[in-house]
């Protein structure tokens, strides 16, 4: 994953399309490649006027209601997609077709059959113009988790035997009322699996394998007649390990715990337990103990999102400049989202989750 590339002719312009709280990680990434010449942000897309002047102001760039308004007037080369997960799908296969590169954050789509048609759209729009979809799970470039998967795609460590994650993180409803599609099937497409646990399901099955579920059941525990979606989930998971083997893995998840904890994800292999708590401790059979550290720790109360954006986000413009396909694509993010899907199918038997 090189995040180094020369900066291209003319900086690309870049607009942000959402102005809520994760568009400030864009922003931010935006501006430091700015510093470089890779890019300089062009303006701020959002329907909340208030939002949106905000942004405008804050930034010193146009602000516009739509993304139509946006490519209309023909200023973006690439948009970042930070709105709520119902608008992802439309909104992609909009720039695609006007030719503008899109960086969206997770989920790809909010239902499959979106997923699927973004795949189609992104293929055809690399293939005729070379124009790029990339989607945000940015925890694949943390460093102690770019370490772990070094060492379990190696032979230095055996056979993987088995896997656990948990994310035990703390949403009060006042989290909901804010922004209430996050509590919605419309808005959101899912709850705590779609909006928080995502990024380490996605993890759980890049790191082991591709995975199918094996069972899994969503609910509402802690915040009934507060949300439609899931607080809680579990799932087994079984996955085709990268040495050809059937491995096993479990996953626990949950918004109702009293802190936001530090998600948990551990390996166990022939000849070492690998141990990932933001920092990776890998404990060998033979008695040695490595520790990987997070080099970059986002300040504040989110410090639990991690500092990788950045990373992402540098890389995908250096694929952008060097006319590669970037490696987080739509179809490499519709692998997490059929596991949430296929756990809610299973937990919502008059089809809520669709």
């Amino acid at each position: 994953m090189p995040t180094d590339a020369p900066p291209p002719s003319a900086p690309l312009r870049s607009a942000v399309v959402g102005c809520g709280d994760i568009s400030a990680q864009h922003i931010a990434a935006i501006a430091a490649l700015a510093e470089s010449g890779h890019a300089r942000l062009a303006a701020v897309v959002d329907r909340d006027p208030g939002r949106r002047r905000a942004a405008a102001e804050t930034n010193g760039v146009p602000a516009f209601a739509s993304l139509g308004e946006l490519l209309a007037e023909g200023t973006a080369d690439v948009v970042h997609l930070c709105t709520p997960h119902g608008d992802h799908a439309a909104l992609a296969e909009q720039a695609l077709a006007a030719g503008v590169h899109v960086l969206t954050e997770k989920p790809v789509a909010h239902t499959l059959g979106d997923a699927e048609a973004l795949i189609s759209a992104s293929g055809r729009a690399w293939a005729a113009a070379g124009t790029q979809l990339a989607v945000c799970f940015q925890n694949r470039y943390n460093t102690p988790v770019t370490a772990l998967r070094r060492l379990v795609r190696g032979r230095g460590l055996g056979r993987i035997l088995g896997a656990e994650a948990t994310v035990m993180w703390h949403r009060p409803p006042s989290y909901y009322e804010a922004r209430p599609w996050r509590g919605t099937w419309s808005g959101s497409g899912g709850g705590l699996l779609m909006n928080q646990a995502i990024h380490t399901l996605d993890l759980l099955q890049w790191l082991v394998g591709p995975a199918q579920v094996v069972d899994g059941r969503a609910s509402t525990r802690a915040l009934k007649g507060i949300i439609e979606v899931e607080d809680t989930a579990d799932i087994l998971l079984e996955h085709a390990a990268h040495d050809g083997a059937a491995v096993r893995s479990v996953f626990f998840a949950t918004n109702a715990n009293a802190v936001n904890a530090p998600v948990t994800l551990d390996i166990q292999t022939e000849r070492a337990e690998l141990s990932l708590r933001g920092a990776l401790t890998v404990r060998h059979a033979d008695g040695r103990v490595e520790v990987v550290e997070e080099t970059g720790v986002l300040p504040g109360e989110r410090s639990y999102w991690g500092a990788s954006h950045q990373l992402l986000i540098a890389d995908f413009y250096r694929a952008l400049a060097a006319g590669e396909r970037f490696w987080i694509g739509a179809e490499e993010a519709t692998a997490s989202l059929r596991l949430i899907k296929d756990v809610y199918a299973r937990s919502y038997p008059h089809g809520e989750w669709v």
